[in-house]
């Protein structure tokens, strides 16, 4: 019977980390690309254009957004487990195309490829999450997602690291990693359950044209909705354009900015995850469903828009980039990207959650995708105005988060529909 109880009390955990792992194979490809860009620039001679392009369709932007918009939807219409189990099969063909690269279209089209499966199993596998989380620790158990999220760049960056001797065969290497993670994922997820919050919904849905009504997409458009989609797309949107040029960006700035070696930068990025993953285990999963979350991402948001400055009033020297990089990294682990997730499930019914997060991840990566697209031409202009533009970024989502942001802790998801009427 003990038997029994422990596993019954394992297969959330179990579940949540085989959902989560969509996050290490979504920040694996955005920080394996950005190592890479440097040096792809140089060995395909890629122009300012290839190079924004390749920044703007990947797996950080508008690719994602494309491929979360659509998973959604499907995601909502046949369950969870068809996405979040098949999507990954398609993420290995993308990634191949990269291993395999000869030439910028190829590394183009795998970004793609690899972006739309990301996207798609975002919504998915966030919905998943909240929903097999017990209703006082739905943010205990969203922050490992998070903690998935920041072990990729750890990983791959120390990876890369070790690997810079063999240039662009090391960073083939690193993408092998992440095909051959994503074929073992398919795999072990097809042992994992449906949703049962989904299958309740679909089932009562099916026997009743009223709830089949209320499940349509079009519904999102009402008031009580359009105003959470406005809300987790503005708080999450601003600060992710800043999010996607560091993450993406960062090793790249360093190099030819900063004037650090393609080592240094990478290191200083491990740094930055290392913390953050000790941020989200030590302070978001311990205090987020405790206590006022809306004050917790002030606190964040504030660090934020102090640590952004610095790089804007000084020049970029070493000590400037690692107060940075300690300022940003702690501040990260309880912000806004930990609260989107957990927010964007908690504000919408079961079979419009996934649509609604999906809709809202599209918005906010294609917007980064459009907004990346000019970020070689800024950094080539100077880089202290772009640095004045992602501080103005963090500021913004500050105010839109402390505004708006919901007090949802110790409310179960049904609770929650209840209260929407």
């Amino acid at each position: 019977m003990s038997g029994t109880t422990s596993q019954n009390v394992d297969k959330p955990w179990r579940d949540t980390i085989l959902a989560g792992l969509a996050n290490y194979i979504d920040s694996g490809s955005i920080v394996a690309g950005s190592a890479a860009l440097a040096l792809w620039a140089d060995t395909y001679n890629m122009s300012a254009l290839m190079t924004g392009l390749i920044a703007a369709f990947s797996a950080n932007a508008i690719s994602a957004g494309v491929g979360s918009l659509i998973g959604g939807i499907l995601c909502d219409k046949f369950g969870r487990k068809k996405i979040y189990q098949y999507d990954m099969l398609f993420y290995a063909f993308g990634m191949l195309w990269m291993i395999f690269a000869t030439g910028p279209w190829m590394v183009f089209a795998g970004f793609v490829m690899v972006g739309l499966a990301v996207g798609a199993d975002i919504p998915a596998s966030w919905s998943l999450i909240a929903e097999i989380a017990p209703k006082r620790e739905r943010g205990k158990f969203s922050g490992v997602a998070q903690m998935l999220w920041y072990l990729g760049p750890v990983l791959v960056l120390s990876a890369a690291y070790f690997l810079e001797p063999l240039g662009l065969l090391g960073v083939k290497i690193i993408f092998a990693h992440l095909f051959i993670i994503a074929i073992g994922l398919t795999f072990m997820r097809s042992k994992m359950h449906e949703s049962s919050y989904w299958e309740e919904a679909h089932a009562k849905e099916e026997q009743s044209a009223e709830l089949k009504a209320q499940a349509h997409w079009t519904n999102l458009l009402q008031p009580k909705y359009l105003k959470s989609i406005l809300f987790l797309a503005g708080m999450y949107g601003f600060w992710n354009l800043w999010a996607g040029v560091n993450g993406f960006f960062f090793p790249y700035i360093m190099k030819t900015v900063g004037g650090q070696t393609q080592a240094a930068s990478l290191l200083f990025n491990v740094l930055n995850f290392g913390l953050g993953m000790v941020s989200i285990y030590f302070i978001f999963m311990k205090f987020s469903d405790r206590v006022s979350q809306r004050k917790m991402f002030l606190v964040s948001a504030m660090m934020h828009v102090v640590g952004m400055s610095l790089l804007a009033l000084f020049p970029l020297t070493t000590f400037v980039a690692l107060t940075h990089v300690l300022i940003m990294a702690v501040a990260q682990g309880f912000g806004a990207q930990s609260f989107f997730q957990l927010w964007s499930a908690e504000l919408f019914p079961t079979l419009l959650r996934s649509t609604a997060q999906g809709l809202t991840f599209a918005i906010v990566r294609i917007c980064l995708g459009v907004f990346s697209f000019f970020v070689p031409w800024l950094t080539a202009t100077g880089f202290t105005t772009l640095a004045w533009i992602l501080v103005g970024f963090l500021a913004i989502s500050a105010l839109i988060g402390f505004w708006a942001a919901p007090n949802n802790a110790g409310k179960s998801l049904e609770e929650l529909e209840a209260e929407r009427g």
